[in-house]
């Protein structure tokens, strides 16, 4: 008979069996650096991970908004490794490059056209440097970009304007071979422009000459019909005087202006008298008629006007000039609020003429 008590504890026994079976099955004792006792720890670990992987899922978008909404704001940087393929550059910029690159092509010498050349094509071959130069020495009285065509993204055809006369006269054999042969006059020369990665210049081949550009149109204005200047406009006052301190040196021209204005006058003078000889008026084909004088001038009130200036020099030469003037009320007198750029277009005639050549 076996006594009771020398037998192993039916826990002892379960915790064997368990053990066994571990081994068997090859789990080993430690995973990952965590150390299980048994299977039922081992489980319960992995229950715990999942239930925290859960909750991480469900709160990411909570979390990713009041990152969003609490976080700082973010300030994105350049790539300063990404370079674009050509800079923008104003159309001013390749129009001038191409009057100096027309301007040393024509008048290079023969053999000191290749430095000619290479200063406005890097790289051009010597065959382009001897066509240069094949020419002769001529002499350009006036360059200048009268187009400039966008071909691609920082690349433009420019066609300048010269006026071009030989350095020496020709010599004529015959008074009717001089007469046959056209005088030289302006001709005009076409220039391939392209623009680096950093901004730089370069013409792509030698300039070409072609035909004249056909004369554009006068577009139509938007003022009324222009007249003489009214002794009763009170307007008209302000103009006489403004002109005649900003062209003549007569005076200050703030008084005339709103204070804050930064117009300033022609220093030195380059006349002596200047006079308003036609006035024309937005909306209206008789300027000043809305305004006699001693009518009452809403505050604020706005004119729009185109001048016409004939002003005289020391030597008493007259020369005309129009001015896009706007004059605005304030206490009850005209001032000159802005000489514009521009005068107004009327309807329809702002469009810019985009025919190729």
């Amino acid at each position: 008979m076996r006594r009771r008590g020398t037998g192993p504890a039916p826990e002892q026994e379960r915790a064997a069996r368990e053990h066994a079976q571990v081994e068997e099955d090859g789990l080993p004792a430690e995973a990952g650096g965590w150390e299980f006792g048994s299977l039922g720890a081992s489980a319960n670990a992995v229950t715990v991970l999942r239930r925290s992987a859960w909750v991480l899922l469900l709160a990411g978008p909570v979390l990713g908004a009041w990152a969003l909404l609490a976080g700082p704001e973010v300030v994105r940087a350049e790539a300063g490794a990404e370079r674009p393929a050509a800079v923008a550059v104003d159309s001013s910029g390749p129009g001038g490059f191409a009057e100096l690159f027309v301007t040393a092509y024509l008048e290079a010498e023969e053999g000191r056209a290749g430095d000619a050349v290479a200063a406005f094509m890097p790289g051009a071959g010597p065959a382009a440097a001897a066509a240069a130069g094949r020419g002769g020495g001529q002499v350009v009285e006036q360059a200048a970009a009268v187009r400039v065509r966008a071909v691609s993204a920082g690349y433009w055809a420019v066609t300048v304007a010269a006026r071009v006369r030989p350095t020496e006269p020709v010599a004529k054999p015959d008074r009717d071979q001089a007469e046959a042969e056209p005088a030289v006059g302006l001709r005009y020369f076409r220039v391939p422009v392209r623009s680096g990665a950093s901004g730089e210049l370069a013409a792509v081949a030698l300039p070409a000459e072609v035909g004249a550009l056909p004369a554009g149109q006068t577009p139509e204005l938007g003022y009324g019909q222009a007249a003489e200047p009214s002794a009763a406009d009170p307007g008209v006052r302000t103009l006489q005087g403004f002109f005649t301190s900003y062209l003549a040196g007569g005076g200050e021209v703030d008084r005339y202006m709103p204070p804050g204005s930064r117009l300033t006058p022609i220093t030195p003078a380059p006349y002596t008298s200047a006079r308003v000889e036609r006035v024309a008026e937005y909306g209206t084909n008789a300027p000043g008629a809305a305004f006699p004088e001693g009518a009452q001038i809403p505050e604020g009130t706005r004119r729009r006007l185109l001048v016409d200036v004939t002003a005289a020099d020391r030597a008493g030469t007259e020369r005309p000039l129009t001015y896009a003037v706007a004059l605005k009320a304030r206490d009850g007198r005209w001032e000159v609020e802005a000489v514009e750029a521009a005068p107004l277009l009327a309807a329809g005639s702002g469009v810019a003429d985009k025919r190729s050549e």
